[in-house]
């Protein structure tokens, strides 16, 4: 195993534990796989993260409400999605 430069352990005492990340024996997918994040009210309808509409919620579902970035990517995703329905409302309204 190599060495990481600031890293004060020895790579090869025998008695540094050291954690294996593979070493598991569940059969859980792996935490960067996608979809993950989707409700199981999503799996019941059929949605995955390699549908569009499961690409959306499983990418909606991760913003983090604690991060101002995410925060602003959620108003960001509001407007978007959001104005069309406002624009198409006021269509009709000017119909009559």
């Amino acid at each position: 195993m190599p060495s990481v430069p600031g890293d004060p352990r020895d790579p090869y005492d025998p008695h540094d534990p050291v954690e294996d990340p593979d070493d598991h024996d569940d059969d859980t997918p792996p935490s960067w796989e996608a979809g993950l994040h989707l409700p199981p009210d999503a799996h019941r309808m059929g949605l995955t993260a390699h549908v569009p509409d499961g690409a959306l919620l499983d990418f909606a579902s991760r913003l983090d409400p604690t991060k101002r970035r995410h925060r602003i990517t959620a108003w960001v995703m509001l407007v978007v999605f959001g104005l069309p329905v406002v624009f198409a409302a006021l269509r009709v309204l000017q119909l009559f």
